[in-house]
């Protein structure tokens, strides 16, 4: 009997240190957001990896201030640069302290996509309820039309 590994012609593409990624928040706690990789620039990935976003990474200024809670919520979706390689056991560190960096996708408690209202605030269109968010000012070159 012969036994052989076949693998996809393209390899599976592993996020780097400096990376942008799109990420979707799993769960928060106070320390840090815990996320799933998704894409790694505009490439989307055929499997996730786990990332982590800590407290002190989410914002450049005020790092002592940030609470994890009024900068992301779990379902949001987030634009980060990767800034430390995972391995088996730890996930992927991310930061968002950048102003392009932070959540790109929010849902309301109504279901509905909210939108930008500052760099630190997210409305519902329907509730006009506001939250708190790390909102990233997405540069041209990011936006899908």
């Amino acid at each position: 009997p012969v036994v052989s590994v076949v693998r996809d012609a393209e390899s599976q593409l592993l996020p780097d240190v400096g990376a942008v990624v799109t990420c979707k928040v799993c769960s928060i706690n106070s320390r840090f957001a815990k996320v799933h990789i998704l894409y790694i620039g505009s490439t989307p990935l055929k499997s996730t990896f786990r990332g982590t976003i800590r407290r002190e990474d989410i914002r450049a200024t005020e790092k002592d201030k940030v609470e994890v809670y009024k900068s992301f919520r779990p379902g949001d979706i987030v634009l980060a640069k990767v800034i430390s390689l995972g391995d088996a056991q730890s996930n992927y560190l991310l930061s968002t302290a950048e102003n392009e960096l932070g959540v790109v996708v929010a849902r309301s408690e109504a279901g509905v996509p909210m939108v930008p209202i500052s760099w630190c605030e997210m409305q519902c269109p329907r509730t006009h309820t506001k939250d708190f968010r790390k909102v990233a000012r997405v540069q041209p070159q990011f936006l899908q039309t």
